[in-house]
């Protein structure tokens, strides 16, 4: 059994859980998110407290109950207190500005980066070189920051592109002089 997936998950008070068939939902006050669970994996609901079963003990499907068990916990924090991932843009020039429902980079280009906000995301921009990105649904979030790092990965030598808050960068030496 695995040590992750029998933990028990504590619903707050704020938090209703719906389970008809194999979709489970959760709504709370930032959002409502929906999953569909695989037949083999059970989930209960006793006084608040979640657990996460098995039918049988396939290699297979043991392999997905901390999975599952994982992925219900991400839902049921974020429609309770959201998930918070700071961006920094390190480099002259670098800046972001926030136009209706799309981001604008500037980055070094020739042109501006223009990317568009999905609506569960909400983007705040603080002093030009912060990009504040909040969300309830935790995959969507690490998928969005992660396109928008991707324009600009932090290089080695100077340590200029888009970091996360309290990222560490390994510097390299420059070229030696002879």
């Amino acid at each position: 059994m695995s040590r992750i997936g029998k933990l028990p998950i504590k619903v707050p008070e704020n938090v209703n859980i719906n389970l008809h068939e194999s979709e489970l939902t959760v709504k709370g006050t930032f959002g409502t998110l929906k999953l569909s669970i695989p037949d083999n994996i059970v989930v209960d609901n006793n006084d608040n407290i979640l657990s996460v079963t098995l039918k049988n003990e396939t290699r297979n499907i043991r392999a997905l109950h901390g999975l599952y068990r994982t992925l219900i916990n991400n839902m049921v924090i974020g429609v309770s207190e959201q998930f918070t991932i700071i961006l920094e843009l390190k480099g002259v020039g670098y800046r972001a500005t926030v136009q209706g429902k799309e981001i604008i980079l500037n980055l070094g280009y020739s042109h501006p980066v223009i990317i568009e906000i999905p609506d569960t995301i909400s983007v705040e921009v603080i002093q030009n070189t912060t990009i504040n990105l909040k969300s309830c649904n935790k995959e969507l979030l690490g998928l969005f920051a992660a396109n928008i790092r991707a324009w600009r990965r932090p290089e080695p030598y100077k340590g200029k592109g888009i970091l996360y808050k309290n990222e560490q960068i390994v510097r390299k030496a420059g070229k030696s002089a002879k």
